[in-house]
């Protein structure tokens, strides 16, 4: 990572205070990414996350004599999707490599991976900032396949440790980036959106609660405008938030050694979530101390351009194309074209609503009332027990004058919880809103009438109307046409 030029332009924003002057963090990230397959990367077993210790090993993935690897073509395609999802180099031809190491749940005593022929080269990633604003590019640096370890187990026995090889030879896409995170937020936002664009393409479900997607980061800082320091790695980060607390502490811990007068050891680390803190796990190895070479009984891995063309034309459209279509097509601005397309599903029940209606609008309720309700009672769009349809029919009768924002509201209730036809509803409930001038008229009467003094208040301070739209919608039960009460308020006020 140290050779790499670095071409990010210096954000002053995003330094951080040390007691002797200003640091500059450097992150790099390596995602593990589990292959969205049946099978696993060189066996039939299955790869089904969970199951009983053990009940998912075929012979080869258990390393017995004589056992030999066959790789599976769906791994390949998945890699050569989640390649083009990056827009990215792919590699025609590419090499499987022994990485050698010793680890209890490691059977054959060798990882399959790539080393220096992987199957995806150099892409980028366009990440959109939410908290701070803009955007960055993430590059690529390579993605390469590679076979899972198997799990210790250590609290199963006060005496003993257990190997559960159910996970042992799963495949994984290792995408590697370039040094190019400048802060925590950059980091989080790179993994949620390459999170995003694995799912869009179904290469990886990202559930990283089940081990799916997983961090090394790759942590340095350095003086602004000096060259890339000493990187530590911290291991295995399983979640999003966590990898950005891990950061943080992990800077400043270098920067106290560095401002000290020590020097930052290369190391491998892993983080405590507990504490809040990182701890050493062992000295960062090398390629050389893996001793890599060429897997004996693998080929190299070789397919054409018209197969990776044909995979290319069955991409589903992705995050950024969506983005951008979402823009245009509804009118909407990028911050919430960005919400609605984090996830597939939240995108496409949008769509639903939005289709024949104002796209604005749509997007208005979907984000505000449907996600934010959603956030509330722990549910996902595909938990939600309000369908599209039903959202869409209520923006329908907020569009037609039958209902005001906030009868919308109060029958959104009614339905979220109850169920129901919104149409129905309104006509069962008497909920429409009130058109009649005359009636109006006559609420507005009996207000005034009962506040005389605020009449003059309104007249020397035009703001007051809205005191007055209350008290009308108060007296009609919310069912008055609001426009309708604030145009006839002027005319009886004189303002």
């Amino acid at each position: 990572m140290n050779a790499i030029i670095d071409t990010r332009t210096l954000d002053p924003k995003k330094l951080i205070k040390g007691a002797t002057g200003d640091w500059e963090i450097i992150v790099g990230l390596e995602i593990h990414a589990q292959v969205t397959s049946k099978a696993k990367l060189f066996s039939g077993a299955s790869a089904e996350y969970g199951g009983e210790p053990n009940s998912h090993v075929s012979l080869v993935d258990a390393a017995m004599p004589g056992m030999l690897p066959v790789i599976n073509e769906e791994c390949v395609a998945q890699a050569v999707r989640t390649g083009l999802g990056l827009k990215a180099q792919i590699n025609l031809r590419s090499v499987f490599d022994r990485k050698n190491y010793f680890y209890p749940d490691l059977p054959q005593g060798y990882q399959i991976s790539q080393f220096k022929s992987p199957i995806v080269g150099e892409g980028e990633v366009i990440v959109d900032l939410p908290e701070s604003g803009g955007q960055i590019t993430v590059g690529i640096e390579r993605l390469h396949l590679e076979q899972d370890a198997g799990k210790s187990l250590h609290d199963q026995s006060p005496t003993m440790s257990f190997v559960d090889l159910n996970r042992s030879g799963v495949a994984l896409m290792e995408i590697v980036s370039k040094p190019d995170m400048r802060s925590s937020e950059e980091a989080r936002a790179y993994v949620t959106k390459l999170r995003t664009i694995l799912r869009y393409l179904g290469t990886c479900d990202g559930n990283m609660d089940e081990g799916s997607l997983r961090a090394d980061v790759n942590v340095s800082v350095r003086r602004p405008g000096e060259g890339f320091g000493t990187r530590c790695e911290i291991k295995n980060v399983n979640s999003i938030r966590f990898m950005g607390q891990a950061i943080e502490y992990e800077a400043r811990r270098q920067i106290g050694i560095l401002e000290d007068g020590g020097s930052i050891t290369q190391e491998t680390r892993l983080y405590d979530p507990t504490k809040g803190e990182t701890r050493s796990m062992r000295s960062k190895e090398e390629a050389h101390d893996y001793r890599y070479f060429p897997d004996p009984d693998l080929l190299p891995l070789e397919f054409t351009q018209a197969y990776v063309d044909e995979l290319a034309r069955h991409l589903p459209e992705l995050p950024d194309d969506k983005k951008a279509r979402f823009i245009k097509e509804y009118g909407l601005t990028p911050y919430d074209a960005g919400v609605l397309i984090a996830e597939q599903d939240q995108a496409d029940y949008y769509e639903a609503v939005a289709k024949g209606r104002d796209g604005k609008a749509a997007a208005n309720w979907v984000i505000n009332e449907l996600f934010g309700r959603l956030n509330k009672e722990g549910k996902t769009v595909s938990t939600s027990p309000m369908s599209a349809a039903q959202l869409g029919a209520i923006v329908d009768l907020i569009s037609e004058n039958v209902i005001s924002g906030k009868l919308a509201k109060d029958l959104f209730e009614i339905i979220w919880t109850e169920g129901g036809d919104p149409r129905s509803v309104v006509e069962a409930r008497g909920m429409k809103q009130v058109t009649d001038t005359g009636a109006i008229e006559k609420a507005i009467d009996a207000v005034i009438a009962a506040n005389p003094d605020k009449v003059a208040q309104a007249q020397a301070k035009p703001t007051m109307i809205g005191w007055f739209v209350g008290m009308v919608m108060k007296e009609t039960g919310g069912k008055a046409n609001p426009q309708a009460v604030n145009d006839l308020l002027k005319a009886k006020l004189g303002i």
